[in-house]
């Protein structure tokens, strides 16, 4: 039986950066293509993540990693919640808001004052998880990606 106090949010360690990349080319295949920012932070995460300043987080449950999200830093007190992704088998059971809430905690003890993404609004089940988090819609400008089509912040 699925307890959500049996996932814990643990750091980003390499040996779970196949995790990292096979989980997020999960729903991004899932939805749409695959563009070449994402293969090159999904290929290199300690290069474009870890340092530069950002983390990388892990929902675990036993041995499996079932989720996931980057905080990249793209400015001194701000992040862009990024790459968030949950194992198809453990969609619905809270495992994005755990980690979603573990991502706003480690903003606040970096300093952040505000954290920003962007996403589509054909992903109707993370546009919910954001706004139940506090995040707001704001115009979207200068994007890497093809298919976003809404940008969010939250002020921390």
């Amino acid at each position: 039986m699925f307890a959500i106090t049996d996932i814990a949010i643990i750091p980003y360690n390499k040996a779970y950066a196949t995790d990292f990349k096979k989980l997020n080319l999960a729903w991004i295949e899932q939805y749409f293509v695959a563009e070449p920012h994402d293969v090159e932070v999904l290929d290199d995460p300690e290069h474009f993540i870890i340092h530069p300043g950002g983390e990388i987080l892990f929902a675990k449950h036993g041995n499996n990693i079932v989720g996931t999200c980057a905080l990249v830093k793209t400015a001194p007190q701000e992040f862009e919640l990024a790459k968030m992704a949950v194992a198809a088998d453990m969609r619905g059971k809270k495992v994005g808001n755990l980690l979603g809430e573990a991502a706003l905690e480690k903003c606040r003890a970096a300093g952040a004052r505000r954290i920003w993404l962007e996403s589509n609004r054909q992903l109707v089940a993370a546009i919910t998880l954001y706004k139940k988090l506090g995040f707001t819609e704001i115009p979207i400008t200068n994007t890497p990606y093809a298919r976003a089509d809404i940008k969010m912040e939250r002020w921390l």
